[in-house]
């Protein structure tokens, strides 16, 4: 499959924009699956949960429509971050949405520093969307640093992490290749670039957008400023071979009689 990571700098509060900006930049592509950053309709500094409120839409609302149609014209699937509107409050979630039309929500599990000021975190453990044929895991962000969420996305058969990010520390993008070595899968870490100025605070984002082969080899990665969409072949079941040696394997060997799970 032809696999893309959409490189992004949102203009903060401009939702309908940033979502006409995304349809252009994946349009002219051709891929089997996009993945854009987190956060990627609304910036991510907020000042107020009242301001991310108005920010948000339920995983439903047309603002994706146009994101929507391109997955079915082009028999692909997008993967987009977004502040997901609840009865309950506010999740920082992605959004998946499948060429036959279905759309499938991960709410982040893991909330970094102020987004704890904000947002729930996610009331839903790690779970895999199939795609023809192709089993893909979301993350978001700083879930990265947390080795529980993807080894429990690789455990349910994940072949591809698809990590949605904001990332700002300067090593977040070399971590997931260990992430995905530790696992033998796929990983595509779309990150977002630019600078963040608002609620008191400067953000400035570290770009570098990769994916990652299950051994660990960095395929493509972008550079630290500037829009761009990375597109490469991979082939999937390259993640299912999980034989470190002829008397190693990545699943068989764990010792789960002797893990501590507190």
């Amino acid at each position: 499959m032809r696999a893309a990571a959409v490189q992004f700098e949102p203009v903060f509060g401009d939702i309908e924009g940033n979502a006409r900006r995304l349809a252009g930049l994946i349009e002219p592509v051709d891929a089997d699956l996009f993945v854009m950053p987190e956060l990627a309709l609304s910036g991510y500094l907020f000042e107020s949960t009242e301001e991310a409120e108005g920010l948000s839409q339920p995983p439903e609302s047309g603002v994706f429509d146009r994101l929507a149609a391109i997955a079915g014209e082009k028999d692909a699937t997008v993967i987009i971050g977004f502040a997901e509107r609840a009865d309950e409050g506010l999740y920082n979630s992605s959004l998946l949405m499948a060429p036959d039309g279905r759309r499938e929500v991960y709410r982040k599990i893991q909330l970094f520093n102020t987004e704890k000021e904000v947002f729930l975190p996610g009331n839903r453990p790690p779970a895999i969307v199939e795609v023809a044929g192709v089993k893909l895991g979301m993350m978001i962000c700083f879930d990265w640093i947390f080795p529980e969420v993807a080894r429990s996305l690789a455990l349910l058969g994940a072949d591809i992490l698809c990590h949605s990010a904001n990332l700002v520390l300067p090593y977040c993008q070399d971590a997931m290749v260990t992430r995905s070595i530790e696992n033998r899968v796929f990983s595509i870490t779309s990150n977002r670039v630019g600078t963040e100025k608002r609620a008191g605070l400067e953000l400035t984002f570290t770009g570098q957008s990769e994916m990652v082969s299950p051994r660990g080899r960095i395929i493509e990665r972008a550079a630290v400023t500037g829009e761009t969409v990375l597109v490469h072949e991979i082939d999937p079941t390259e993640a299912r071979d999980k034989q470190i040696t002829p008397r190693n394997d990545i699943r068989g060997d764990r010792r789960t009689d002797l893990y501590r799970l507190d």
